[in-house]
């Protein structure tokens, strides 16, 4: 399975130190070195060196082919989803609804963060959807509510 991050989801997992949820999930991950460089530039979120980490797959961008679909995403989102279609990934990992929306038309599976908590939820792999998103609300991310609502229904939070 070939699967794509973007930058958001590797920093909103990491503020709640559950990016091992990533390769328990899906095995490898392929970063864009964008992504990477943009996660390296730190913040407020401490983010592990993901060159260090063996089921990370770095990914040299190339010339990006659909740039006039893309114009509208920061760099990292359009190499990921760019690299994304050359590889022909099975799943994109984004949260910024333009960036999902453009996966999406360039036919791409889309998910996110929530949705990475979902499936870990459902399969055993975390104790608690709502008390996962709440840790990370806490550390300043944030997601609509309502979405926030109906995925802890789906797993009967």
């Amino acid at each position: 399975m070939i699967v794509f991050s973007n930058t958001t989801p590797i920093i909103a997992l990491s503020s709640i130190d559950s990016l091992v949820l990533l390769p328990k999930l899906f095995g490898e991950i392929h970063l864009v070195n964008e992504v990477i460089e943009e996660c390296e530039v730190g913040g407020q979120i401490s983010v592990p060196l993901l060159r260090n980490i063996d089921w990370i797959k770095p990914v040299q961008s190339t010339i990006i082919q659909h740039t006039s679909v893309l114009l509208e995403l920061d760099k990292g989102e359009k190499h990921t989803l760019d690299m994304a279609c050359k590889h022909y990934a099975d799943l994109v990992i984004i949260d910024e609804k333009i960036g999902r929306n453009m996966a999406e038309y360039l036919g791409l599976k889309v998910t996110g963060t929530l949705g990475i908590l979902l499936k870990a939820k459902q399969q055993g792999l975390i104790s608690s959807f709502t008390d996962s998103v709440k840790a990370m609300q806490s550390q300043g991310i944030y997601y609509q509510t309502a979405l926030i609502e109906k995925l802890a229904y789906v797993v009967g939070e």
